[in-house]
């Protein structure tokens, strides 16, 4: 045997990890690990769908926000949006630049900015929730009524609970 051939033969195989649904990205997983996945696999798909209207998918969250919550401060908005106070600050310049929401002072606290969606960031939000629609019926396929009550009540418990 050549010294070449020694060598590759000493060589450890390396394995390609399976595919999603697969091994430990399947079943057998840890349930933090399997959520990390599925949340990576979800915001794909969210991306995919709002691109075609030039919104990313944190955007569509600070507007879903916004629209459930008016009057939420910059600092608030992140918290709930569950983004960094830095991107939270970009997507408000956007949004604000593009018309879909308006800051006001806060009635108390003069310095304290509230913002809220206007008419033309309702009516883009109204677009997105049509391609998010999309995403949502492709997570609850084959799902019944009782089994999404379930998970949204698990993953809502883990959120408190954590």
């Amino acid at each position: 045997m050549g010294r070449q051939s020694q060598q590759e033969s000493r060589a450890p195989l390396m394995l390609r990890p399976p595919p999603p649904g697969e091994g430990k990205r399947g079943e057998q997983g840890y349930l933090a690990y399997l959520l990390r996945q599925a949340q990576g696999a979800t915001r794909l798909a969210m991306e995919r769908s709002l691109a075609e209207l030039g919104v990313t998918s944190p955007q569509f969250v600070v507007l879903t926000m916004l629209k459930a919550y008016p009057g939420l401060s910059g600092a608030e908005l992140a918290r709930v949006a569950m983004l960094t106070p830095q991107t939270v600050g970009v997507i408000i310049r956007n949004l604000e630049r593009d018309g879909a929401i308006r800051k006001t002072p806060h009635p108390v606290h003069g310095r304290m900015l509230q913002w809220t969606v206007t008419p033309r960031g309702a009516a883009l939000l109204g677009r997105c929730r049509r391609h998010a629609e999309t995403v949502e019926r492709r997570l609850a396929a084959g799902l019944s009524a009782d089994a999404q009550r379930t998970i949204r009540r698990w993953l809502a418990r883990i959120a408190t609970d954590l």
